[in-house]
């Protein structure tokens, strides 16, 4: 593996952007420094541009196995590459349901052999896996969905829940979608006559992921168990969270940040996701909790369909959008229009995410951390394009919008990976360790 020296980027250090070199030798970052080192190995030279830690996506589903009409870890990982992704942890609504041990190292196995960068996973909760939940190993965390979802893949048991919490390693996360079950199970008939999104926001409404939040936050105090809460979409769950607070986390996604009902009732079911967009209102909360600390990272949420299917009425049509080869595009956009800085970018997207999930050697560039690095020009103007995405589904619901800010060379484990619009479809990336 050559050595590589990325020569007068501006680097993401100590919370800031300072010119300097980069140097990797093998899987590493070796050296950071001013004109450093270059013997024997290839130079970039990056003047102009700013290198951060390699994007890490906190949350995909990746399709693989069992759903890969639509996705899978090869053309998943094809996509995260092109985003300046380096790493991303994949959900367990897999067919089968990742749900035991066998299941876990089966999807190990196929990302061993397709995935273009490092990959981890959830080992999913039900009702009766508490055992599993316990002995599980090589997982990033235990997912458990508390609304609607695949499979046995649900937790409307209080009692399971609170087993899950009580019983289970404190130091690791429990991520849960929080839409309240017994809520929207009581609340469904009401809308069955509805045949427009907005009746979908207002089924699986504020109230719903509230009330779910709530829970979540208080069993996690209740039992000092580290929780995280996925895709957090209102103002008034971010009530419940403390600037900074280790204990419960959270996350925002794109969607939920840039679109809302407006946008949905445009769109129709090629913006239907759970939980659903809301209000304009909450587009501002969840940009205020970010910038707060209340809310600690940014993730995708990356969940493709064919087109067919969304095609389909709203009710009928499945939930979710593909979203990783754009997602860093689309905040580095944000951040061009005032949203943001470039630093608050580098903090969500790539060192809050390695924290969150106690990531070994990600998030930094720092001497001894993995060489996996995006090399970014946040003037780039350009147009994402249905033809031109590498997600299998083939589209995006940002298709000709201009966006200004992309990756435009992606390392992974000390390899470029994309370059030159290309993916190096000869590297792979590596199982994530945890400390």
């Amino acid at each position: 593996m050559a050595a590589i020296v990325i020569r007068n980027a501006l680097v993401f250090r100590a919370g800031r952007f300072q010119k300097t070199d980069v140097r990797a030798d093998g899987r590493w970052i070796s050296r950071i420094e001013p004109g450093v080192d270059a013997a024997g190995a290839r130079v970039i030279d990056a003047g102009g541009l700013y290198l951060l830690p390699g994007v890490i996506d906190p949350q995909v589903h990746f399709r693989d196995p069992g759903l890969t009409h639509k996705e899978d870890l090869e053309t998943a990982s094809r996509a995260c590459a092109k985003g300046g992704v380096t790493s991303f942890l994949e959900m367990p609504n897999t067919i089968p349901n990742a749900i035991n041990q066998r299941e876990i190292d089966n999807k190990h196995a196929i990302a061993a052999r397709k995935s273009r960068v490092n990959w981890g996973f959830f080992i999913g909760a039900t009702n009766h896996n508490l055992a599993d939940l316990q002995s599980a190993t090589r997982v990033c965390g235990i997912k458990a969905f508390l609304g609607a979802s695949t499979g046995d893949l649900l937790v409307d048991d209080p009692k399971a829940l609170e087993a899950i919490f009580a019983h289970t390693d404190k130091c690791r996360v429990i991520a849960t979608h929080c839409e309240e079950e017994a809520f929207l199970r009581a609340r469904k008939d009401e809308f069955a006559g509805r045949t427009d999104i907005r009746g979908y926001t207002e089924w699986r409404n504020v109230e719903a992921a509230y009330r779910s939040t709530q829970t979540v936050v208080n069993l996690a105090r209740k039992y000092g168990h580290r929780a995280h809460i996925l895709h957090v979409s209102t103002a008034r769950e971010c009530e419940l969270f403390i600037p900074r607070d280790t204990l419960v986390t959270c996350e925002a996604c794109p969607h939920h940040l840039l679109f809302n009902v407006r946008d949905a009732e445009e769109q129709g079911a090629w913006l239907k996701m759970n939980p659903p967009l809301k209000y304009e209102a909450d587009n501002r909360g969840l940009w205020d909790a970010l910038r707060d600390g209340r809310i600690s990272c940014i993730a995708t949420d990356h969940a493709p369909h064919l087109p067919a299917e969304k095609r389909k009425p709203v009710w009928q049509a499945p939930a979710g959008i593909p979203l990783v080869e754009n997602s860093l595009a689309l905040i580095l956009d944000a951040s061009a229009r005032g949203e943001c800085s470039l630093e608050q970018v580098a903090l969500w997207m790539c060192q809050r995410p390695a924290q969150v999930y106690a990531m070994k050697g990600k998030g930094f560039i720092e001497v001894g951390f993995d060489a996996d690095l995006a090399l970014v020009d946040p003037n780039d103007v350009h147009e994402p394009r249905n033809e031109t995405q590498l997600t299998k589904c083939g589209w995006t619901p940002w298709h000709g919008r201009k966006l200004k800010g992309r990756a435009i060379l992606t390392i992974c484990g000390g390899q470029v990976v994309y370059e030159n619009g290309k993916v190096n479809d000869e590297v792979r990336g590596r199982e994530i360790q945890y400390q």
